[in-house]
């Protein structure tokens, strides 16, 4: 692989786009960076289909479970540390292969951040603690009252991204709105790095979802699930919304059989699956497709 060569894989969950990555690495010499935002968490190893240690003896992996379920991870400390991964994939002689579902991940990597000023944590602390109190739907009619754009432009059942707005406009006096107005400064050079979108039939990813969400179960993902429960973290917090996460937890709190959490969790990772394939149409176009 050409030394400081950057290739991006993005796709859908299930769509093999990992795999993809591992082939690439071990017959170009990469190091396979994360960009998907559950695969961070230390306590997820299984429900986020982290790459398996056997693989990661493979070939280098960097941003893998390296965050505790107690922390939100964000865009912004992503930013910093993919840079930092490719800059050391660089001194390593390598390239750096890209890979994940998260779209905000690779916006972020090709169109910077916007320079919003850091955020003093007693204002962090203050939204963090009324989001566990009152909930984000609640947090989201206040920020109807206070910024009505920022508002129409979010889930109310998004409690993470409802404070980040909130407490933004409290520390800088100005909408997030206008903030994201303000261009940043890309981490990667479009005009050299390789894009890949990896692709594949929607009835079929459904399949595969499916299919992989019953090996999660088999491979012990009740288990984590307890584990995450037992931590006693706050409903809110990135890696508490993993996909099965809340039917598995909704069945270890005895309200729902183990039955009905399985279909439930399968029906919200073809969810998700369907949100992905939209947004991916939308942004990513013009990368080469791969089909799988």
């Amino acid at each position: 692989m050409q030394h400081g060569k950057v290739i991006l894989i993005a796709g859908p969950t299930a769509s093999g786009k990992s795999a993809l990555a591992l082939r690439l690495a071990g017959e170009r010499g990469g190091v396979i960076i994360n960009a998907d935002s559950m695969q961070v968490y230390r306590e997820l190893r299984i429900l986020s289909a982290r790459p398996t240690a056997e693989d990661e003896a493979c070939v280098p992996h960097r941003l893998y479970g390296h965050v505790p379920a107690a922390e939100a991870y964000s865009a912004g400390r992503y930013a910093i540390e993919a840079a930092q991964a490719i800059a050391e994939a660089r001194t390593l002689g390598r390239g750096a292969i890209v890979v994940g579902g998260t779209g905000l991940y690779f916006k972020t990597l090709i169109e910077g951040l916007s320079p919003i000023p850091a955020i003093p944590e007693d204002v962090r602390r203050r939204w963090r603690r009324k989001a566990e109190h009152c909930g984000a739907g609640e947090l989201h009619k206040v920020l109807a009252g206070r910024d009505p754009e920022m508002a129409q432009r979010l889930c109310p059942s998004d409690p993470q991204r409802v404070v980040r707005a909130l407490e933004v406009l409290e520390a800088t006096g100005r909408s997030l709105a206008r903030w994201q107005e303000e261009p940043g400064t890309p981490i990667i050079d479009l005009t050299t790095a390789e894009r890949l979108v990896v692709e594949a039939d929607r009835d079929a990813l459904y399949r595969r979802c499916d299919a992989r969400f019953e090996a999660m179960m088999e491979a012990g993902a009740l288990d984590e699930v307890s584990a995450l429960a037992a931590l006693g973290l706050p409903a809110g917090l990135p890696a508490m919304r993993a996909l099965g996460v809340r039917p598995l937890m909704q069945h270890l709190a005895g309200q729902v059989s183990l039955e009905e959490a399985v279909a439930a969790a399968k029906r919200e990772t073809r969810q998700y699956v369907k949100r992905q394939l939209v947004w991916l149409k939308r942004n990513m176009n013009a990368w080469a497709a791969i089909k799988t």
